[in-house]
């Protein structure tokens, strides 16, 4: 089964749905961004803050406790699950377009890869690798950037497509 392009081909319907569907997770995708620029600073150092507590700076204006094992194992479950989920959707949606095979290939397995650095370095920086924190800033940037691309790709295919949503 030839899938390189069939998202020009996908009737009217199905590429409205498509559309609406990655939409609405960007949406979602992104509200999480802004949930972690919140609460962790979207660095290193805020990251860590926001596993291990802050209870020894005095000078912080938010006092922050360590996560509890129960805390943090809910964490990883949820997102590792969820995000899997999420990616694979992705994956399938973007297998459909038209684009090189070694792009197509990167940006459907990598965010998996991403998915494990991130939820499991944010265990591992809970156990007590501080140096993972690093690791988690730089899949998690990586599993953004390439959510991103993703989303465009699709959108600009479906909407740009000479039948487009004319039909």
């Amino acid at each position: 089964m030839q899938l390189n392009g069939l998202i020009h081909t996908l009737p009217k319907e199905l590429k409205l749905l498509i559309a609406t569907f990655v939409v609405i997770l960007s949406i979602g995708f992104f509200t999480g961004l802004l949930f972690v620029s919140e609460t962790s600073s979207a660095n290193p150092n805020g990251i860590e803050e926001q596993y291990l507590g802050n209870e020894t700076d005095e000078d912080a204006t938010v006092m922050k406790f360590k996560k509890s094992e129960k805390e943090m194992l809910t964490l990883v479950h949820g997102h590792i699950l969820s995000m899997s989920i999420i990616f694979f959707l992705l994956g399938l949606i973007l297998s459909t377009t038209k684009l090189n095979k070694k792009w197509k290939l990167f940006l459907m397995i990598e965010p998996f890869i991403s998915v494990v650095l991130t939820f499991g370095g944010l265990y591992l920086l809970w156990k007590g690798m501080l140096w993972t924190k690093y690791i988690i800033m730089f899949s998690g940037t990586l599993m953004t950037l390439t959510f991103s691309f993703s989303v465009l790709i699709i959108l600009k295919q479906i909407f740009s497509s000479t039948k487009a949503l004319s039909k």
